[in-house]
């Protein structure tokens, strides 16, 4: 059976990667292309090379506290623990070790001449330190903006001026069979061109929470994650992110995110440092894949189309249920564009923001209706969903949504959503954990963790007491020192 190959764009020094992840670039001419005449690829890549970047990422060696299988006899020999194996504690010990150092390689894009560079989030995720090489063999250190993990998207800034840029093209133009160019750095060999063709437009494979992968057969590998997909006429189209094979390596299929996503997530994260989630809270697939897992169970259904995107749940509160929509509903259309599958759906909401309006099409018993109703965030509003970066701990933060509180039967608390260096890496806190309360007093919003942060730092005892919970339910306890 096939699989998805994730995360080609980081080829570990320490450990051989199975499955990895590709890059895509698409490349177009510089004059129109005459039929019957074979595409010239080379305006495209002169275009491209200069902008690619090489990302080096570095984990610095960690300390981290692991359990491990004691003896089975100690307990015979040593019934009271005097030698480190407690009672009770089912033969598990509790050891120190030191986790090597790694460090791996990717690709970016250069989108602006002072120095911003969008990549994959699995190329820049949890590193330490972040090399940027450019085509000419400058080095510049860098530095995470924000990243997303359900786009897969990041965006990084190194220092510099007059830099050489990609200019953005518009994906939906994109056509199917239309010539395309991959740059990237594959295996370490940098400023390396594939081309071929799109193969598909607006696919899902279940690989991120929001996809809608231009699907081309340009060759990647490892290490083109992040790279650039330009069409003939040298515009970067999408970002390359991942390939499908069954051995980790370049099969024919690649997947790389559309700029109509990318372009939404990059202005999120300079905006406001998150990414602002629109949804219109529903749950669903292709019609046509409806359709035909309900005659595998051998029951005949008339939607009364065969294209769309079949609505199987609405969220009670949504923007979906606040126009009428229904469970067997179809959505065909969202603010006059042809929706004719999920994945269509899907890129069209991630370029949207909570508060925004849009009037979506469905067929309700086959009927056709037309609403336009006002798009939520994760936690139900129409609000701006706030992200901070407070520099005294070192970490950025975000509202939990109400799919987190319903999950772990909470009420409140803020997510971690990325750690760097700081107050808060230092005491032990990763991504992913909840913060409920600091000094015990409740924390339900950024406003009220900066209040604590700041009376705490002016008092006696400048240590925040963290109390949370990890999406895993294991409750946690942490100080964290805000002394330098």
């Amino acid at each position: 059976m096939k699989r998805i190959s994730k995360y080609l764009g980081i080829a570990l020094s320490v450990i051989a990667i199975a499955v990895a992840t590709g890059a895509f670039i698409k490349a177009n001419a510089s004059s129109p292309v005459v039929a019957g005449q074979p595409v010239d690829l080379t305006y495209a890549a002169e275009k491209s090379l200069p902008a690619v970047v090489h990302i080096k990422y570095v984990q610095n060696s960690k300390t981290q506290t692991v359990e491990v299988q004691s003896d089975p006899f100690s307990d015979f020999f040593d019934p009271f623990g005097f030698f480190g194996n407690p009672r009770g504690n089912g033969g598990t010990q509790k050891r120190q070790i030191q986790t090597p150092k790694r460090t791996a390689m990717g690709s970016g894009v250069i989108i602006s001449s002072d120095g911003y560079i969008v990549t994959n989030n699995h190329v820049v995720a949890g590193a330490d330190e972040l090399t940027v090489t450019l085509n000419d063999n400058r080095e510049f250190s860098a530095r995470i903006i924000g990243n997303d993990e359900t786009t897969d998207l990041a965006l990084i800034k190194i220092d510099g001026k007059n830099l050489p840029t990609l200019p953005v093209g518009d994906s939906d133009k994109l056509k199917v069979g239309e010539w395309v160019i991959a740059v990237g750095n594959p295996f370490g060999l940098n400023n390396t061109v594939t081309a071929g063709i799109v193969s598909a437009k607006a696919r899902s494979i279940g690989a991120n929470g929001v996809e809608s992968f231009i699907q081309t057969d340009a060759a990647i590998n490892q290490g083109n994650s992040g790279g650039a997909l330009v069409n003939t006429r040298g515009e970067l189209v999408g970002i390359n992110a991942m390939i499908y094979s069954q051995t980790g390596s370049y099969a024919g299929y690649g997947f790389a995110i559309p700029t109509t996503i990318m372009n939404k997530v990059v202005d999120d994260l300079k905006k406001y440092g998150t990414v602002q989630r629109a949804i219109l809270g529903i749950m669903g697939n292709d019609v046509h894949a409806y359709i035909d897992r309900q005659k595998e169970e051998g029951k005949e259904v008339d939607l009364g189309t065969h294209e769309g995107a079949y609505v199987d749940k609405v969220e009670d509160n949504s923007a979906a249920a606040d126009a009428g929509i229904e469970k067997g509903d179809v959505i065909i259309a969202l603010d006059g564009k042809k929706i004719s599958k999920w994945a269509e759906l899907t890129e069209a909401i991630a370029g949207k923001r909570p508060g925004d309006k849009v009037t979506v099409t469905f067929l309700h018993n086959k009927k056709k209706t037309e609403k336009t109703v006002t798009l939520k965030n994760t936690q139900g509003n129409t609000k701006v969903v706030k992200g901070a970066d407070l520099d005294l701990l070192g970490a950025n933060f975000r509202e939990i949504t109400n799919a987190q509180k319903e999950q772990l039967d909470i009420r409140h608390g803020l997510e971690v959503i990325k750690v760097n260096n700081g107050a808060m890496k230092n005491a032990g806190i990763t991504k992913g954990f909840i913060i409920q309360t600091v000094n015990n007093q409740a924390v339900r919003t950024i406003e009220e963790l900066q209040k604590a942060v700041k009376e705490a730092s002016v008092s006696k005892e400048p240590v925040l007491y963290i109390q949370g919970i990890y999406p895993t339910g294991k409750k946690a306890y942490f100080a964290v020192s805000l002394e330098n």
